[in-house]
Formats: C-alpha cells, sequence, structure tokens
C-alpha cells in the first residue's frame, strides 16, 4: 500500500511539474452533481493553435472533485494539441448526467468514460468505441482486467466483513447510475442472493464527485460506501481511517477490491463525428505511451462482461427483461392492489345496476335506428322514383319525334322487302341484288336496334351503380343518344381538353340523364331561332381533383332574377314544363361529390350549365410488410 501510494504521489508531482513548465497553474475542477461543467482550464495548457481551426470537444466522466482529474487528462490533451494541430481541443469534464445531455445534444464529438455507461450510451445513441485505456488513472490497469468496485467502511467497524455483513446497513453509493460506484456491486452482491436496494438499510445516493462517498462513510452518515479500486490507495489520509471491507486480491492488480474486475474505459466517437476526424484521433492516441505521456491506450477491449452483468442485472440495454411477477407487484404495491380490488368491486355492483337500464336503453335505440332506417329506405325509394320518373318525362316530350326516328329504319326495310319481291315476281332477281338488299335491311334493322336499345337502358328503372368512368364516354353516349331520338337533331360540337386516362367516380346512366337534360333544354330555347343560333356546345375540361362538363346553347339571355330561380323545384320558364327537371339534375350532381351551375353563356347569349364532378382516384397500393433482418 505504502508503494503504491508513493507512486501515486510522484506521479502526480511529476503531472504537476509538467504542468509548470508549460507555464500553466493546476485548477481544481469543480463538477456539478446534477449539470454539466465548464471545460476545464486544461485546453489553456496545450499550444494554442490560429483561431480559426475548428475546435473538437472530448466530454470525460469526472468522478472526483479535486485537480487529479485535470493531472490525469491532461497529457492526453497536451499529446492531441501537439499532434493534430489544425484542430483546437478542449476537455469538457461532466457527471453522468451532463455527459447523457452533451451526447443527446451533440455538443461534444468525443467522449471518454466507464464502460457501464458507454454500454448504455452505445445502445441508445449509437456511440461507437474507438480504443481503450490500457494504462492510466491508476497504477499497473491493463485493459483486460482494469477496475471494479471497493466496499470501505470504518476501521472500528469490525462487523463488517463480508458483503452479507452489509445486510441491513446503510449503504452511500454515487447512484443507481454509477458503473463502479453501484453496478458493478451490486452484480456481485447478486450472485450471493442479495439486492443493495432491498436488502441494506438505507441506500444514501451521493452523487458525483465519488469523494462524497467517502465523506458520508467518515461523517457517520453511512455504514458503508461504494467506490472505483485504487480510489483508496491514492489517498493516503483516507487509508488511516478506512479499511476495504470483502477485500480480494487479484493477481497482477496492485489495489484492493471488493469485486472482480471489468475492462478499462474506452474513448469513442459519437454518431455524428466525422470519420476522418475519428481516424486522426485514433492514430494520435495510438502513438500515446506511458514514458512520454503517462498513459497509452490499445485496441477496444471486449466489453462483453459488462454486457453479460447489465443483463444479469436487468438494466441498461436489457432493461425491458424486468418483468416482476405477480406476487412481487402484490408485495411491492400491496395498498394500491387492495384500492384495485375495491373499484373492481364498486365496479360490478354498478355494472349490475346499470346493466338493465343499458338494455332498456338499448331496446328504445334499436328501435329508433330502424325507423330512421326504414325512412332512409322510403327516401332512396323516392329518390330512384324521381329520377325514373325525369327520365321518362324526357323521353315522353320527345315520344313524337322517336316515333318518326323509327319510321325511317322500318321504311327503308319494308322498301328493300318490297324490292325483292317486285324483282322475283319480274324474274329479274339476282345474287348481287339479293345481297345488296339483305345488307341494307340488316343496317337499317340495327340501327332501329340501336335506338331501341339506348331507349330502354335509359327509362329502366334500377339502384344507383356508381363506378370509374371516362368523362368523354359519358359526353359522346349522351350526344348519341339525344341526337338518335331527334329527326332534324341540331349540331352539338364536343371541346375536349380531357386526358385519356382521368375517370370520374359515377352512375354513368344518372350522368347521362344530366347531359341529356341540358341538352334538351338547350334545344328548346334555341327551337324558334336561326339555324346558325341552334348548335350546342359540350366543353370538357380537368384539374388535378375535378372534371368540369360544360353544355352551352346560343339562346336568348335570361333574366339575372329568372337565372337565379333556375334550380328551384317547380320553376320553369316552359309553358308546358314541370320545373323539376333543374331540381334533379343538381340533387344527382351533389350525390355524386359535384354541384351544378348556371349562368349565362358567352358573348352575352344563352345559358352555361356546368357539371363538376371529382376525379376517379384509385386506392393506394397495400404496403408491403419490411423485410425481416437478422442483424
Amino acid at each position: 500500500m505504502r508503494m503504491v501510494a508513493g507512486l501515486w504521489r510522484r506521479c502526480r508531482a511529476g503531472a504537476f511539474a509538467l504542468a509548470c513548465l508549460l507555464g500553466v497553474a493546476a485548477s481544481s475542477a469543480q463538477v456539478a452533481p446534477d449539470a454539466p461543467s465548464a471545460p476545464d482550464s486544461t485546453a489553456a495548457a496545450a499550444a494554442r493553435p490560429a483561431a480559426s481551426a475548428p475546435e473538437v470537444r472530448i466530454g470525460v466522466l469526472a468522478f472526483m472533485r479535486d485537480d487529479s482529474i485535470t493531472m490525469d487528462w491532461r497529457p492526453l490533451l497536451q499529446h492531441l494539441q501537439d499532434t493534430l494541430p489544425g484542430y483546437r481541443f478542449s476537455l469538457q469534464y461532466l457527471d453522468h448526467n451532463g455527459l447523457n445531455q452533451a451526447v443527446e445534444s451533440g455538443t461534444i464529438a468525443f467522449l471518454i468514460t466507464n464502460p457501464g455507461q458507454y454500454v448504455e450510451l452505445e445502445s441508445r445513441h449509437g456511440v461507437t468505441r474507438l480504443l481503450t485505456l490500457d494504462h492510466g488513472m491508476q497504477e499497473g490497469s491493463a485493459s483486460g482486467a482494469a477496475f471494479g468496485s471497493t466496499v470501505i467502511a470504518l476501521r472500528d467497524r469490525a462487523d463488517l466483513q463480508q458483503l452479507q455483513d452489509l445486510r441491513n446497513q446503510r449503504l452511500a453509493v454515487v447512484g443507481q447510475e454509477a458503473f463502479a460506484g453501484y453496478q458493478i456491486l451490486w452484480g456481485e452482491m447478486a450472485r450471493i442472493g442479495m439486492d443493495p436496494a432491498v436488502d441494506t438499510a438505507r441506500l444514501i445516493r451521493t452523487g458525483l464527485p465519488m469523494d462524497q462517498v467517502v465523506q458520508a462513510v467518515l461523517d457517520g452518515k453511512a455504514d458503508a460506501g461504494v467506490i472505483r479500486t485504487c480510489l483508496l490507495e491514492a489517498h493516503p489520509q483516507w487509508q488511516q481511517q478506512l479499511r476495504v471491507v470483502a477485500p480480494v486480491q487479484l493477481p497482477g492488480f496492485p489495489c484492493a477490491s471488493s469485486t472482480r474486475l471489468y475492462p478499462n474505459w474506452p474513448v469513442a466517437s459519437l454518431r455524428g463525428t466525422s470519420p476522418e476526424l475519428a481516424k486522426q484521433l485514433t492514430a494520435s492516441l495510438l502513438g500515446m505511451t506511458v514514458a512520454a505521456d503517462q498513459m497509452s491506450w490499445s485496441v477496444p477491449a471486449d466489453y462483453q462482461s459488462v454486457h453479460e452483468l447489465f443483463r444479469t442485472l436487468e438494466i441498461g440495454p436489457y432493461a425491458y427483461l424486468r418483468e416482476p411477477t405477480l406476487m412481487v407487484l402484490a408485495q411491492r404495491y400491496w395498498p394500491w392492489v387492495a384500492g384495485l380490488a375495491l373499484l373492481i368491486v364498486l365496479w360490478i355492483v354498478y355494472t349490475v345496476h346499470v346493466e338493465h337500464q343499458v338494455r332498456a336503453r338499448t331496446a328504445a335505440l334499436q328501435q329508433a335506428l330502424d325507423a330512421r332506417d326504414a325512412l332512409e329506405d322510403k327516401a332512396r325509394q323516392a329518390k330512384e322514383q324521381a329520377d325514373h320518373m325525369a327520365r321518362l318525362s324526357v323521353l315522353g316530350e320527345l315520344s313524337s319525334t322517336l316515333a318518326h326516328e323509327l319510321n325511317q329504319p322500318l321504311a327503308a326495310i319494308g322498301n328493300y322487302a318490297r324490292s325483292l319481291l317486285r324483282r322475283a315476281d319480274q324474274q329479274r332477281l339476282t345474287d348481287d341484288a339479293v345481297r345488296t338488299a339483305a345488307g341494307e335491311v340488316a343496317s337499317q334493322a340495327d340501327r332501329a336496334a340501336d335506338i331501341v336499345t339506348r331507349i330502354r337502358s335509359f327509362s329502366r328503372k334500377r339502384s344507383a351503380q356508381s363506378g370509374p368512368v371516362s368523362p368523354v364516354r359519358l359526353a359522346e353516349d349522351a350526344v348519341a343518344l339525344f341526337r338518335g331520338m331527334m329527326v332534324h337533331a341540331p349540331t352539338v360540337l364536343v371541346h375536349n381538353r380531357v386526358p385519356d386516362d382521368v375517370l370520374v367516380d359515377a352512375d354513368a346512366l344518372q350522368i347521362q340523364q344530366v347531359l341529356l337534360n341540358l341538352l334538351k333544354n338547350g334545344l328548346d330555347a334555341t327551337r324558334q331561332l336561326e339555324p346558325e343560333h341552334q348548335t350546342l356546345q359540350i366543353a370538357l375540361d380537368a384539374d388535378a381533383r375535378q372534371v368540369q362538363l360544360a353544355v352551352q346553347d346560343d339562346g336568348e339571355p335570361l333574366p339575372a332574377e329568372a337565372l337565379h330561380s333556375l334550380f328551384q323545384p317547380f320553376y320553369t320558364t316552359k309553358p308546358d314544363g314541370l320545373g323539376l327537371g333543374l331540381a334533379i339534375c343538381r340533387t344527382i350532381a351533389e350525390a355524386h361529390g359535384g354541384r351544378l351551375d348556371a349562368r349565362a353563356g358567352d358573348h352575352g347569349r344563352g345559358l352555361r350549365f356546368t357539371l363538376t364532378l371529382p376525379r376517379y382516384l384509385p386506392p393506394p397500393p397495400l404496403a408491403e410488410a419490411p423485410a425481416h433482418d437478422p442483424a
């Protein structure tokens, strides 16, 4: 022990002399237990590069309050500044919380901490270890077995000899997040069936710096305390009053420990740190030697033992394994369990009391829903009946022209048939004549059948059937039906500016009904005008969300008050009109999620009706389940 203490004093004296030669006085590094401290004055010890050089901040876990921290890491800062003059390096001494916050906010580029906190930061924030401290922080350490936990007590406490003796004793620790200051001892006690949070009388959490644990034991506030190995040997004044509980002599390790040893501290880079900068820093630290720099670094150590400890304790990255049993929960939270049980009983009583009322009200609500459904069904049937009657009304108004139109193909069929009979009687019937007449008869018959088929389809009563249809096809079919029922059909010009792939979600028959009604209104408005004013126009336009079908005539303009009343039921400008056509057309448009508007036509003549329908958007494809990554 005396040899170790002497070596420690000589190292500190040598480091202090080096600081004096550099013209920098060693200052005490004060670290607040709950907040990050400002960068230490050790940054001033290094040769200052140009002010324009980028600053590189290195966060260091500060576990002590005296200037030994500064003296321990000063050679590292000096070496980095000498070998990488293109950067301005600074050290920030932080406690556990401060280091976590610095990593989360990205205010540091590298960090040096104990292996326990490194494993947690690696899991949460993806920090990557570059090197492991090979020699430094205490004499004789090695990356394979570097440090552990030491339990200390006053020398006169002869009753504290083994870890089992800590049962029902006050134990001072840095905090449950401290690796050497709590977690290593926790793992050692777990192996003998103890838990310091349960089996000790009280856990006294002092926070960093670690000398507060020692002070709590010296002041009698705690029966024992947990510190990192070799810290007691580094302070001879403490050794006069304190001793190690359950000491374990480890081969090749110069300090007394109460637990097994774990790998030394790593230096790690943050996820956002430049890979080139990390490479340069790694190469620089590998060049440090004990003789020249009082510390050395080696390739990253294997931290599997730390992972196994955390997995055993179910903390850190393995906290998800901590699933307490019902018995443990009942013992720990029995008042809450009793209160919950009482609430369950009250809830059952309340449920039984309310269930009868719920059933009665449910029956009444069901009756109301049935009545509403019946009303909706009647309304739907009435709407279908109104649509059907509107279509029949249009056909009735066009019945005379429809009969004349059907007479034409029927008369042609009769003429060709009689011609064949005369030729047969006169024995002048040839194959060519028969073929010609038969072809004309078939053509006229198809024409008549097509007219009848369209009329039957248009007049058929059926439920609404929506689906994606082409607006151009709707307009063309409506024009063909309109012209097919006319003796002297007016000219209908279709101006299509809609791409072929644009569709609307609509009932084709209902939209044809709207367009046919608008075309017939245009015909009625221009029937008595000159031929040049009898032309009807249909314009199709589309944008990203809607399709517009505009029907315009060239008739006489309407007064403003008549224009505002066009869509009111039973309002009509025709002597024999019912005033329902446009009202039904607007209802059909609104049922499709669109609208039907009217305004004065272009050049001050006629009317322009615009039917707006939403575009059909196919449903997005189902997202494929992400492939399982075995890594």
